[in-house]
């Protein structure tokens, strides 16, 4: 598992020809990536689409996961089942009609464009998974807090949703490394150079006649560190995560 990373950071400290002797170290290939791609700008871009999209995933899922475990309203089961379905619909074969339809927006090279796609292609599962959650929480908390003259919208905001932190951090993470690493919605979406994601500008990176496997594995490992830090920072959260409503 760890053999990838350690390949990546090696060759991203050789020049071509080190690479290709097998021998050296030098940083000429990291100076060569930042003249390259605009690679702070990229990863600026990648963080704004990423937290805008998740913060769009975290409302809608909170408040429907919320809604489906502990409301009651006509043709519940028939909508959880919807969402639950619509996690089946792959990506790649709705993005042409995604496409066509922000184009006639003018969304397209637009960060609002890639942010909508992405917060509708994560909000089932996260709605799924905070669903599994709240129906884990005693409903005599819940009843309390409407005995104490909460509405069920003071309800879900004062009682349910601070004891959901942990599930709102696991998918938070889920959703993050889902987006970053992402190709295909930002090449489609974010075509200028100046609006680019990190895996985009790669993309165009290794696209040339020659390619420099020393400058791709710098580029590759910039692009890899912001995944594997909020990864490792938040694996508690991610265990505990995947495994609500396994008692169900």
């Amino acid at each position: 598992m760890c053999y990838p990373f350690i390949f990546m950071i090696v060759n991203s400290l050789r020049s071509e020809n080190q690479f290709l002797n097998g021998q050296g170290f030098s940083l000429a290939s990291w100076g060569a990536l930042f003249r390259a791609l605009p690679v702070v700008t990229e990863l600026l871009n990648s963080t704004l689409v990423c937290s805008a999209a998740i913060a769009i995933i975290l409302v809608c899922s909170s408040a429907a996961g919320f809604a489906f475990a502990k409301l009651r309203f006509r043709r519940q089961a028939f909508l959880f089942l919807a969402v639950i379905g619509s996690m089946m619909v792959p990506v790649q074969s709705i993005i042409i009609p995604e496409y066509v339809n922000l184009a006639n927006l003018h969304l397209v090279n637009n960060y609002l464009g890639p942010i909508m796609v992405y917060a509708a292609l994560g909000t089932p599962f996260a709605t799924f998974l905070m669903t599994a959650f709240f129906r884990g929480l005693p409903d005599e908390l819940i009843e309390a807090g409407l005995c104490d003259g909460m509405s069920p919208v003071g309800a879900f905001w004062r009682v349910a949703l601070p004891m959901a932190k942990p599930a709102l951090a696991t998918v938070a993470v889920l959703q993050f490394i889902q987006i970053w690493d992402d190709f295909l919605v930002g090449l489609l979406f974010l075509q200028e150079p100046t609006n680019r994601t990190i895996t985009v500008g790669l993309g165009v990176l290794s696209s040339g006649r020659v390619i420099s496997i020393p400058i791709l594995m710098a580029g590759s490992l910039v692009s890899a560190v912001p995944a594997i830090v909020v990864y490792l920072t938040f694996q508690r959260y991610l265990v505990s995560g995947l495994t609500l409503g396994a008692s169900r």
